[in-house]
């Protein structure tokens, strides 16, 4: 016994204090009630149609023009004749399962929505079909579970980012 505690009652302080530190460390990383950290969303659910798409030419509206130098891609719809990279999304990011079309309007680039049975997603992308704040587009990799997705009515939670 060094100045009259055992070696007992030391491992007993040593690990009140760690217990201490982590303590500190996950309230402070993690906020508490006392400092509640701002959210970076707004939270809200709301019913929408929501549909289904592919990077193929019937859902993204597309057609190849052959020319000299190789198939060009072009557009057709409100871009006809603009030349079109297939995959790429609005916000030019790449099209992926998580990708989900909406109305930039009411939802713009970033906003994150819970589909049901399809999970969590982003907005890249927009359509010319989809308008207004009760319709979006979840993006699938190929043209088969898109059209097996079909047209539901689901209630989505959506969070938008605060400006």
């Amino acid at each position: 016994m060094i100045f009259g505690v055992s070696a007992m009652a030391r491992m007993r302080i040593k690990i009140i204090i760690f217990f201490l530190i982590f303590l500190i460390i996950w309230v402070s990383l993690s906020g508490c009630c006392l400092f509640p950290r701002k959210a970076k969303y707004t939270r809200r659910q709301r019913w929408m149609t929501v549909t289904a798409y592919d990077a193929g030419k019937k859902s993204c509206g597309w057609k190849r023009k052959y020319g000299c130098i190789g198939p060009p891609v072009y557009a057709y719809g409100p871009s006809k004749g603009k030349r079109k990279e297939v995959g790429i999304t609005a916000d030019g990011t790449k099209a992926k399962k998580g990708t989900i079309a909406a109305d930039i309007k009411f939802y713009p680039f970033g906003t994150k929505m819970y589909v049901p049975g399809y999970g969590w997603g982003e907005v890249h992308d927009a359509g010319s079909a989809i308008k207004g704040p009760a319709r979006i587009d979840v993006f699938f990799s190929n043209h088969t579970d898109a059209v097996e997705w079909g047209k539901k009515r689901l209630k989505v939670t959506i969070l938008k980012p605060k400006r």
